[in-house]
């Protein structure tokens, strides 16, 4: 199946397409501020190298996070016009899974980081598979001691990778069951890769029935009671 996979739920954004799960083409721009102006031209891009026209997309991998709000919400919706206008079924997948699989080799215990800002990470559990990883707990937002309390209280060896450099040197003192590793960022190549197992499992989604994982609220917000006092709003 012609996928198309869109991945701005770090710095790192990347736009790839595959045929199945093999790789046709791909860019990637990191800069935090650039998802919105990278998109397009990389889509258009990726499509020239394969030699595709848009029509010939007939699945949309999108990363939903978690990850910092404006990244997320530049990609999804990207995601699901690209798949409305051309009749594409979509695989949602998570920012913590796409780190874990590309990390999934030993026997370890594989805990993905994404950086959320405020001194916060998301962070989940995964145990590694013959062939991938399967979601071993529940993703949470905690702060660089929560998760070194997590760690500590892991039984097994546990392998960190993600946007670990985020965290405070202090969290890895002491940690001698704790190795650190890469990828650091998610990348729109493995969303080719777990969307051709999707699809093969048959677990796809319409454009409108994909909803972002942000698990925070965004770093700018409008403060209404203040807007509405200003007169910004006519009064009846």
């Amino acid at each position: 199946m012609r996928t198309l996979a869109i991945e701005t739920a770090t710095p790192a954004s990347s736009v790839a397409i595959g045929d199945g799960a093999d790789l046709r083409a791909m860019s990637v721009n990191v800069d935090s501020r650039g998802h919105v102006g990278f998109l397009i031209p990389a889509i258009d891009f990726c499509l020239n190298q394969a030699g595709w026209e848009p029509s010939d997309i007939e699945l949309v991998a999108v990363d939903i996070g978690p990850g910092p709000y404006t990244g997320l919400r530049a990609g999804i919706a990207t995601a699901q016009a690209f798949a409305a206008a051309v009749g594409a079924q979509m695989a949602p997948v998570s920012s913590l899974t796409v780190i874990a699989l590309r990390a999934a080799t030993g026997r370890r215990r594989i805990w993905p980081v994404v950086d959320m800002r405020r001194g916060l990470v998301a962070v989940a559990p995964y145990r590694p598979l013959p062939g991938g990883v399967a979601p071993d707990g529940s993703p949470e937002v905690v702060n660089p001691q929560d998760f070194k309390a997590l760690l500590e209280s892991e039984p097994s060896e546990s392998l960190v990778v993600g946007d670990w450099q985020a965290l405070p040197e202090t969290t890895w003192t002491g940690m001698h069951r704790v190795r650190r590793g890469r990828p650091r960022y998610p990348s729109a190549e493995t969303l080719i890769e777990i969307a051709d197992m999707r699809q093969r499992l048959d677990k796809l989604a319409g454009p409108g029935d994909v909803r972002p994982m942000y698990m925070r609220e965004p770093d700018v917000q409008i403060n209404w009671k203040s807007f509405r006092s200003e007169g910004a709003w006519p009064s009846d």
